[in-house]
C-alpha cells in the first residue's frame, strides 16, 4: 500500500502540462497493477523477524539450490517450494507433470546485514546455467526453468542489473525470467533439507556434489559473506 500511496500522491501533485493526463493514466495503471498482486508479493521481509528479508529463486532442482544457499553465513533458512504457476497448493507430482506452470524454487530468509540480495544473486548465477531454457542438465521441463521472483521493486531492479551484468559472461543468451512473486507454496516435508539428510543419495552424489565443489571455487562458503562474482 505504501507504493500505491506514493503513486497516487505523484498523480495529485503533478504539474499542469499538456501531457499531464497521459502521465496520470500511466501512473494509475501501475497502481491498479499493484492492487491485483497478492499480499505475498508485497512482503519482502519475514513477518516473524522484521530485520530479516526474503528472496525467491528457481534454477533447476530445488534440492541443488537449497544445498547451495544453506552453506552461507547470513542465510537463516532455505525452504523448497513451488511458485510462478497457476495451480493452487500443487503437489510435487503435479509440478513434475509441467501442467501447473510452477517452477521448483527456494525461498531464502536472510540477514541483509551479513549477506546482501546482490550476493545471493551472485550465488544464483553460479549454481545453475541460466542460458538453458526449461532445463538444467538432465532435468527437463518448465518446472526447472531459471527464474527470479522478486518481492519488491528494489529486488526487481537488483535482479535486472545483475542479469544484465552476468549476460556478458555467456556466449548464449540468458533466459532467466524476472517476475513478481505471487504465491509461494512450501513443498512436501520429504523435500526439505534433502541434501543434508540424504548426502549419499545417487542424485546428490552425481549432480549436487559437483555443483557445490564448483561453487566453492567461485564463491567460498567462508565465515564471511561471499564477495560479488566478476
Amino acid at each position: 500500500m505504501f507504493a500505491m500511496n506514493r503513486i497516487v500522491t505523484a498523480c495529485v501533485q503533478a504539474p499542469e502540462t499538456p501531457g499531464r493526463t497521459a502521465s496520470i493514466r500511466g501512473l494509475m495503471g501501475v497502481a491498479l497493477l499493484l492492487l491485483t498482486l497478492p499480499l505475498d508479493a508485497m512482503k519482502p521481509t519475514d513477518p516473524a523477524h522484521p530485520t530479516l528479508r526474503l528472496a525467491t529463486f528457481g534454477g533447476g532442482c530445488f534440492w541443488c539450490l537449497e544445498a547451495a544457499y544453506d552453506r552461507y553465513r547470513g542465510v537463516q533458512s532455505v525452504v523448497s517450494g513451488y511458485a510462478g504457476g497457476t495451480t493452487p497448493n500443487p503437489t510435487y507430482q503435479q509440478v513434475c507433470s509441467g501442467a501447473t506452470g510452477h517452477a521448483e524454487v527456494v525461498q531464502i530468509t536472510f540477514d541483509p546485514a551479513i549477506i546482501t540480495y546482490d550476493q545471493l544473486l551472485d550465488i544464483f548465477w553460479e549454481i545453475h546455467d541460466p542460458t538453458t531454457l526449461n532445463r538444467q542438465g538432465a532435468d527437463r521441463g518448465t518446472q526447472y526453468r531459471s527464474i527470479i521472483l522478486f518481492h519488491d521493486a528494489e529486488q526487481q531492479e537488483a535482479a535486472v542489473r545483475s542479469r544484465e551484468r552476468i549476460s556478458r559472461r555467456f556466449q548464449d543468451p540468458v533466459v532467466t525470467e524476472i517476475v513478481p512473486l505471487q504465491v509461494f507454496y512450501r513443498a512436501e516435508a520429504e523435500h526439505q533439507n534433502f541434501y543434508r539428510r540424504n548426502p549419499k543419495y545417487p542424485y546428490c552424489v552425481a549432480v549436487i556434489d559437483p555443483k557445490l565443489k564448483q561453487l566453492e571455487k567461485r564463491i567460498p562458503a567462508a565465515e564471511t559473506a561471499p564477495a560479488p562474482a566478476d
